[in-house]
C-alpha cells in the first residue's frame, strides 16, 4: 500500500510537469472558464481586497498639486540691432542659457524669498498635516536678531477675544505662554508677534480636528532653497518656438501657483537688470575714456592759441599740409589702437578675477575690428563650459571626478582665452611701433621747415587727433544712451498659471486602473494554479484518453442538484426524471457486455470512498428490477457497509454471518420498496473481510442467487484502499468501476489499466457519476460538478462526522 501510495504520487507530480509543458497545447477553455466560476468568491475578494487598499492609499496618501507657467525666451534688442554696438549669443544659446538661469539656487533664493515662505502655517489632523499657506487665520512675525528656533513646531491655541497660548511640540514642550494678537511677546528667548485675522474661521476649522492641531514652523533661507529646489523642474518645451515649460508640485495649489508665477516674473526683471548692467558698464568706460581725452584736448587747444598768439603764424606751404594730413592719418591709427588696447586689458582683468560672465560686457566695442570673432568665439566656449559645470554641480558632489574635469576644462579655456588676449595685444602694440616708425619717418621730413612752423604743426595735429578721438568717443556714448534706453526684456510670459483644482498625484483614477489590474491579475494567477494543479476527472473524455479508448465507458450519472431521499433510491420516485433515463441508458449498454438469459453478477467498485459506487449500486439495481427483472443487492464492503442506511434497514444479519454460518440466506434477504429489488446488508463487521470473501461459501451463495434472480449486484470494498472486492471483480459479469466527476482524481484510470491489463478483467466498464450536465453550456459537454458527500474520504477505517446529506454516503 505505501509502495503504491508513493507510485501515485511520483506520477501525479509527472503529471502536473507534463500539464505545465504542454499547457498551450493541452489548454482546455471550458475547464478553465469552470474553474474560474469555482473561484468566484475569492475573485471578489481580490477585488474587494484591492479596492479596499486603493481607498485607504488615497485616503491618506498626501495630495500633491502642480502648477506650470511658459516663457518665451528671446534675446534681441531692438535699439542695439539698429545701432550695431551689441553682440547677443545665438538663440539657442540663450534659451540654454536661460533654463540653466530658471535651476540654479541664487536665482531660486532671489524668488523664493519674495515669498511669504519664512513661517510654514499647519493644521494636524489624525493621519495627514494640511499646509494652509496664506489661508491660514493668523500670521506670524519674527525677530530676525536673535536667533529662533528654526524647524521646530509652535503648537497654537486661540482663545476668546483676540489672544491664545504658544507652545512648543514634542516631550520638552514646557508650559504655555499667553499672548495677545498683534502684540511682541518673548517666547524662549526670542520675540515674535501674532496676528489673529479671521477667529470665526479658526472655529470653523478646528471643527473636527483634535486638540492643538494648529502649529506653524519656522524656515531658515536654506531650508526654503532646498525644499522647493527638487519640487521646480524647468525644461524646454518647443526648441522652435524657444518656450520653457516651468512647473512646481506642493501640497497646497495657491503655493505651487503663486511660484511659478513670481519665477517668471523675476527672470524677466533679472533679464532686464542684468542688459542694464552691461550696458552701465561701457558707459563707464567710455565716461573714462572721455574725461582722459577731454583734458588732453583742452591743453591742446589752449597750445594752438597761446602759439598763434606769441609768434603770429598762420599758414603752411601745400608740402606741408600734405605731410601732416599723413601724420595726422598715422596718429589717428595710433589712437585707435591704443582704444582697442585699452578694451583688451579691460577684458583681461576681468577673465583675470573670474568672472566670466562680465567679459562680455566689454565686447561691443571691439565690433567691427579682427579680433572680434576670434574673442567672440573663445568667449562662447568658456561660457558653453560654465553652464555644463553648473549643470553637474545640482548632481554631483562636490569632489566628483566628472566635476573636477569640467573645472579643469574651464580653467584651461580661461588660458587660452588670457593667452589668445595677450597674442592680440602684442599684434597691437607691433602695429603701434610700425606706426610710430612711420610717424618718425613723416616727422624727419619736417627738418626744413621753420622750427616755429613745425611746433604750430605738431600741436595743431595733436589737436585734430584728440578731436576726433574725443568726437569718436561721444557717438559711443550717444549710441549706447540710445541701446541702454530700449534694454526692455524681450523674454514673454505667454502663460501664467492659474489655481490647479486637482491634484496629479495621487491619481484616482490611474490607481483604481492598477488596482483592477493587480486583482485581474492575481484572479488570472489563481485560476491558472489551479488549471495547472487540478487532477480531477471531468469527462468521459479524459477516462477515453487516459486509458486510449482501451476501457469501455458505460455511460454517466448526472448530477442530481435537489436533496436526496435517505434511501438513496431516486428512480422509483420520478421515473421519468433525467437521472431515471441516465441509469436506462446504463442498463442497455449492459446487454453489450455480457449478453444471455442466465443470470447474471454485476461487481461495482471504485478507487476510494464517496464516489458513489453505492448510490449507483442501488439505482442501477432498482431502474432493472423497474424493468422485470428480479435483483438482489449484496453489501460486501463490509469494513464500512451502507446499503442498510441507503434503504433505512436494520443490519443485525447480513453477509457476514451468512459467510460463517449462523444465518441462513433467505433469513437475511431484505425487501425494498420496489416489488423485484431486494437487498443483503453487510451484517455486523467482521474482523477477517477479505477471508470471508474469498472463501468457498461466497461461491455457494452467488450460485443460489442466481437461481434465485436474474441480477445479482455486489457494491464492493473500494480496490484503490483494500484488495476485498479483487476477486468479485474478477468474476463478475458486469464489472463495473465508478469514478466521480471532479472528485475522482486522474491518476485513478491507472487502476482501471491494471485491473484491465494485469488482472484481465477485459470486460470491465466505467460509469462516470456526478457529472453536471450544464457543462454544456461551456462549448464542451465535459460535466463538471460537485458530488453527494459520499462518505469514506481517504481515511477508509475513520468514522466521518455525519453532515446534513448523510443519506447522499455510500
Amino acid at each position: 500500500m505505501i509502495t503504491q501510495h508513493t507510485e501515485n504520487s511520483q506520477e501525479s507530480i509527472n503529471r502536473y510537469k507534463e500539464r505545465i509543458s504542454n499547457f498551450s497545447k493541452e489548454f482546455e477553455l471550458g475547464l478553465f472558464i469552470f474553474l474560474a466560476r469555482r473561484s468566484f468568491l475569492w475573485i471578489i475578494a481580490f477585488f474587494v481586497l484591492a479596492y479596499g487598499i486603493t481607498f485607504l492609499v488615497l485616503r491618506y496618501t498626501p495630495l500633491e498639486f502642480q502648477a506650470s507657467s511658459v516663457i518665451q525666451v528671446q534675446n534681441s534688442n531692438t535699439a542695439s540691432r539698429i545701432l550695431n554696438v551689441s553682440n547677443d549669443p545665438t538663440q539657442e544659446d540663450a534659451v540654454l542659457q536661460a533654463i540653466e538661469l530658471l535651476r540654479s539656487k541664487e536665482f531660486l533664493k532671489r524668488t523664493l524669498l519674495k515669498l511669504p515662505l519664512h513661517v510654514s502655517y499647519y493644521s494636524e489632523g489624525t493621519f495627514l498635516e494640511f499646509e494652509h499657506y496664506t489661508g491660514t487665520p493668523y500670521t506670524v512675525v519674527f525677530d530676525t536678531v536673535k536667533a529662533p528656533r528654526f524647524g521646530t513646531r509652535f503648537y497654537v491655541e486661540l482663545t476668546e477675544n483676540g489672544s491664545g497660548r504658544l507652545s512648543l511640540g514634542g516631550e520638552t514642550a514646557g508650559e504655555p505662554v499667553a499672548f495677545t494678537s498683534g502684540k511682541w511677546f518673548n517666547f524662549g528667548g526670542f520675540s515674535l508677534m501674532i496676528t489673529l485675522h479671521d477667529h470665526e474661521g479658526y472655529k470653523a476649522l478646528r471643527e473636527g480636528l483634535k486638540s492643538n492641531s494648529l502649529f506653524f514652523v519656522i524656515n531658515t533661507e536654506e531650508h526654503v532653497i532646498n525644499s522647493y529646489t527638487n519640487a521646480i523642474t524647468v525644461h524646454l518645451l518647443n526648441d522652435a518656438a524657444r518656450t520653457v515649460e516651468i512647473s512646481c508640485k506642493d501640497g497646497n495649489p495657491a503655493k505651487a501657483r503663486d511660484i511659478v508665477n513670481i519665477i517668471a516674473n523675476e527672470f524677466k526683471a533679472y533679464d532686464r537688470e542684468k542688459k542694464g548692467e552691461s550696458a552701465r558698464k561701457i558707459l563707464d568706460f567710455i565716461d573714462e575714456q572721455i574725461y582722459k581725452v577731454e583734458g588732453d584736448l583742452k591743453l591742446s587747444e589752449a597750445s594752438i592759441l597761446n602759439f598763434k598768439r606769441d609768434n603770429k603764424l598762420t599758414t603752411s606751404d601745400a608740402y606741408t599740409e600734405i605731410n601732416i594730413s599723413r601724420l595726422n592719418a598715422i596718429e589717428n591709427d595710433m589712437m585707435e589702437l591704443e582704444l582697442e588696447e585699452n578694451v583688451l586689458k579691460e577684458i583681461e582683468t576681468t577673465i583675470s578675477k573670474s568672472k566670466e560672465e562680465d567679459s562680455f560686457s566689454m565686447l561691443p566695442l571691439l565690433a567691427g575690428t579682427e579680433y572680434e570673432l576670434t574673442l567672440t568665439k573663445l568667449l562662447d566656449d568658456l561660457s558653453r563650459l560654465v553652464r555644463e559645470r553648473d549643470m553637474l554641480k545640482q548632481d554631483l558632489q562636490v569632489n566628483n571626478e566628472r566635476l573636477k574635469s569640467a573645472e579643469a576644462a574651464i580653467l584651461n579655456k580661461r588660458k587660452v582665452v588670457l593667452e589668445s588676449i595677450r597674442s592680440i595685444k602684442e599684434k597691437v602694440t607691433l602695429k603701434k611701433d610700425n606706426l610710430k616708425a612711420k610717424r618718425s619717418d613723416f616727422e624727419s621730413k619736417f627738418t626744413q621747415i621753420p622750427k616755429d612752423e613745425l611746433e604750430y604743426q605738431r600741436i595743431q595735429r595733436l589737436f585734430g587727433i584728440n578731436e576726433k578721438f574725443y568726437t569718436m568717443l561721444l557717438e559711443k556714448r550717444t549710441e549706447y544712451k540710445i541701446s541702454q534706453a530700449g534694454n526692455v526684456s524681450q523674454h514673454e510670459i505667454l502663460e501664467y498659471s492659474t489655481l490647479p483644482t486637482s491634484p496629479v498625484y495621487p491619481k484616482k483614477k490611474s490607481f483604481y486602473i492598477s488596482a483592477s489590474i493587480v486583482a485581474f491579475l492575481l484572479s488570472l494567477l489563481l485560476v491558472l494554479i489551479r488549471y495547472i494543479f487540478h487532477d480531477k476527472i471531468n469527462s468521459l473524455n479524459e477516462i477515453i484518453k487516459a486509458t486510449q479508448a482501451s476501457i469501455s465507458i458505460l455511460g454517466i450519472v448526472p448530477k442530481y442538484k435537489k436533496e436526496i431521499p435517505n434511501s438513496q433510491l431516486l428512480v422509483d420516485k420520478n421515473p421519468k426524471s433525467l437521472i431515471a433515463e441516465a441509469f436506462r441508458s446504463i442498463r442497455t449498454n449492459l446487454q453489450f457486455i455480457s449478453a444471455g438469459e442466465n443470470a447474471k453478477v454485476m461487481a461495482i467498485t471504485s478507487t476510494i470512498s464517496g464516489e458513489g459506487k453505492t448510490f449507483v449500486a442501488i439505482n442501477l439495481a432498482g431502474i432493472i428490477a423497474y424493468s422485470g427483472k428480479k435483483v438482489v443487492i449484496l453489501d460486501l464492503d463490509m469494513r464500512k457497509p451502507k446499503i442498510h442506511t441507503g434503504f433505512q434497514a436494520p443490519n443485525t444479519c447480513g453477509m457476514s454471518t451468512i459467510l460463517i454460518g449462523k444465518d441462513p440466506l433467505e433469513k437475511c434477504i431484505q425487501h425494498s420498496s420496489l416489488e423485484n429489488l431486494h437487498f443483503i446488508t453487510a451484517g455486523p463487521i467482521p474482523p477477517n473481510p477479505s477471508e470471508l470473501i474469498i472463501s468457498a461459501a461466497m461461491d455457494n451463495i452467488l450460485e443460489k442467487l442466481k437461481s434465485m434472480y436474474d441480477l445479482v449486484v455486489i457494491d464492493n470494498p473500494p480496490v484503490g484502499l483494500v484488495t476485498d472486492g479483487m476477486t468479485m471483480i474478477q468474476k463478475a459479469d458486469y464489472p463495473l468501476y465508478i469514478l466521480r466527476a471532479d472528485y475522482s482524481r486522474r491518476n485513478f484510470v491507472q487502476n482501471i489499466d491494471r485491473m484491465f491489463n494485469e488482472s484481465g478483467i477485459k470486460n470491465l466498464s466505467v460509469v462516470l457519476n456526478g457529472v453536471d450536465i450544464e457543462r454544456k453550456s461551456y462549448g464542451y459537454n465535459y460535466g463538471y460538478g460537485y458530488g453527494y458527500g459520499y462518505g469514506y474520504g481517504y481515511g477508509y477505517y475513520e468514522d466521518k462526522t455525519k453532515g446534513a446529506h448523510e443519506s447522499e454516503k455510500n
